[in-house]
């Protein structure tokens, strides 16, 4: 009697693949892997996790699964998490006990910057989890702000200003990282020294102060009165605050005028390396 293939004894003839139990691949290179063999990631950037979100994101799962596979790298006794870690979280609360996973071999250096990159892609991270995570890429695996930049898809003056966070009082560090202020906050109040920021903070959030006047008060403060100048005050001359509101509009910056015995002067402000750029070309005619 002849055997059919389809009649023929499973693992016969094909080796040691037959015997020993394969991973299952799925779409995209993907596996499935046991969540209690995950472990967390030493070097994640991210530091607060909204519980609210992270429920929302588990009934989500509940209902539909985990859509996109985590990204792990083997370590002995099971797989290390690199990136996804509010989707392992919302797995666990949601009662799994599998997900689908992407396996690599990768440095150090490697997953805390897919670990970064993921989540400033997905603008998961609050800007002093992204100043600590740039200055750890910079201080121990020795990147330069050049290609700290390339490599996260920032503004190389993105990356300095959000870098400059770290040098702020712990307060302002504190309010920027919670969202009682912004970033712009804390970089108009990066110009006072540290005895102050804490000070002006208070009248920041106090009086829901926006960001431009934040940075007047702080100019304010920085720059008090000269009493050996005549400045004429804004609002005894309703013409030169006429001009200051029109260079206002026309250069959508802050400018400020101040007259004095022997004239003026014109302040104009800038915040950032592209903005001197645009100002430059609408001053100017041409590009710096």
């Amino acid at each position: 009697m002849t055997i059919g293939r389809a009649d023929r004894p499973q693992g016969l003839g094909r080796g040691l693949a037959a015997l020993i139990p394969q991973r299952a691949p799925s779409i995209g290179g993907a596996i499935e892997i046991p969540l209690d063999t995950v472990s967390e990631n030493p070097r994640q950037p991210r530091l607060r996790i909204d519980p609210g979100a992270l429920a929302t994101l588990a009934a989500s799962i509940r209902e539909h699964g985990v859509i996109q596979p985590i990204l792990v790298t083997e370590v002995a006794g099971g797989y290390q998490l690199v990136a996804g870690e509010r989707r392992v979280r919302a797995a666990r609360l949601a009662g799994l006990e599998r997900i689908p996973a992407v396996v690599r071999q990768l440095a150090d250096r490697e997953q805390l910057e897919l670990a970064l990159v993921e989540n400033l892609q997905r603008e998961d991270l609050d800007p002093l989890e992204s100043a600590r995570a740039y200055r750890q890429l910079i201080d121990e695996f020795a990147f330069t702000q050049e290609q700290l930049s390339e490599r996260v898809g920032r503004a190389r003056s993105t990356v300095a200003n959000t870098l400059r966070l770290l040098e702020l009082h712990p307060a302002v560090q504190a309010a920027v990282a919670e969202g009682s202020v912004t970033e712009g906050h804390g970089r108009a109040l990066g110009g006072l020294p540290h005895d102050l920021q804490e000070k002006v903070l208070a009248t920041v959030v106090d009086d829901d102060l926006s960001v431009r006047q934040t940075e007047e008060l702080v100019r304010r403060v920085r720059e008090p009165r000269d009493p050996t100048t005549s400045t004429v005050p804004k609002t005894t001359d309703p013409e030169l605050e006429r001009v200051e509101e029109d260079l206002r509009r026309a250069l959508g910056t802050k400018v400020r005028l101040a007259r004095s015995r022997r004239g003026g002067r014109i302040v104009i402000e800038y915040y950032s390396d592209e903005e001197l750029g645009r100002l430059y070309e609408r001053l100017i005619g041409g590009t710096a």
